[in-house]
């Protein structure tokens, strides 16, 4: 889910007064509200019903390539430009990315003593590429929408070449990890679709932009369908350790928001960018690691991607609203 808003600055004037934009804006707000409740629901009904979805793991492969295509279909010439206009913010927000997640999984794994299944899962979310709710939470939250969609662009574009090996360096040591197998699954589910969309996008933009409020709900639904079918290979097992998976998602998630935000600040990139940089690390491509997890590693290693993907919805949607509500007051 993306926005193609420019970014506001707090106490400037907003473009979003107009009537069209403030339009846009609800139906952002109303997607990334909703979305975690179709999550929780799809989640729900993976544990009540799981046999009727036996063998479905074969299917997120593909599920996951239809999302990252409607991902390549929001792309446009002016997020790469961004990346060449500010070079240093983009490289710094990558370098947050895929230092800070990663490394903050390995630390939530080891304090919480999870178990190798579990603790290759949560590493493998931290060093997924950034989640593309986070461009829309930016904009809720008055931050840098540019930077944002420029950094998960690049974040999801690497993604082949730096989350095989990270998994490898921080979970290998829970769980063998085939880095070659996981390249080639990284190639085909995201980068090709991405691609494959900025393309279509190319050649027929005219068609593409008339389909692009409907591109965040099918990306929606196909998320919560790799959910169910994640949560139903599992059901068995979550009962036992769904608190401690949801206790790892919620330190895991909260330190990259605190911690990005505070790498945004320090850099004196500016209080927007702060706020993009706070999204972009801590709001993951959950469903790129529920699909790796499941595949590499067992339906239960998927199980805090899963989770992941409702939760991370949930707070950078109170971390956006409480941004906004704080730039009212000032």
């Amino acid at each position: 889910m993306r926005t193609e808003h420019q970014n506001t600055s707090p106490g400037s004037p907003d473009p979003s007064d107009s009537p069209e934009a403030a339009a846009e804006q609800r139906g952002a707000r109303r997607a990334v509200t909703l979305f975690p409740l179709l999550v929780v629901l799809a989640g729900a009904l993976g544990l009540v019903s799981p046999g009727s979805f036996t063998g479905g793991g074969e299917a997120v492969p593909y599920l996951l390539g239809v999302v990252m295509f409607c991902m390549g279909l929001t792309m446009t010439l002016p997020d790469f430009r961004g990346i060449v206009r500010r070079p240093w913010a983009v490289a710094l927000g990558l370098a947050a990315q895929y230092i800070v997640m990663p490394g903050l999984g390995w630390l939530v794994a080891q304090t919480l003593g999870l178990s190798p299944q579990l603790a290759a899962g949560v590493i493998l979310v931290g060093c997924s590429p950034g989640g593309t709710a986070s461009n829309v939470v930016t904009y809720l939250a008055r931050g840098d929408v540019a930077l944002s969609v420029s950094v998960t662009s690049v974040s999801t574009l690497v993604a082949p070449l730096l989350t095989p090996p990270l998994t490898l360096f921080l979970a290998g040591e829970f769980l063998p990890v085939d880095t070659g197998s996981m390249f080639g699954d990284i190639l085909k589910t995201v980068l090709l679709p991405v691609l494959g969309g900025l393309v279509v996008r190319l050649l027929a933009g005219r068609h593409v932009q008339r389909a692009l409020p409907v591109l965040p709900w099918l990306s929606a639904v196909t998320i919560a369908a790799i959910v169910t079918i994640v949560v139903a290979a599992s059901a068995d097992t979550i009962k036992s350790a769904a608190a401690l998976v949801f206790l790892a998602v919620v330190l895991h998630n909260g330190l990259g928001l605190t911690i990005g935000y505070a790498v945004g600040r320090l850099s004196r990139l500016g209080e927007p960018a702060g706020r993009a940089m706070a999204f972009e690390v801590g709001m993951q491509n959950s469903g790129l690691a529920a699909s790796l997890a499941a595949a590499h590693f067992s339906p239960l290693a998927a199980l805090p991607a899963a989770v992941f993907s409702v939760w991370h919805n949930v707070s950078g949607s109170l971390a956006a609203a409480w941004f906004a509500r704080r730039d009212g007051k000032a």
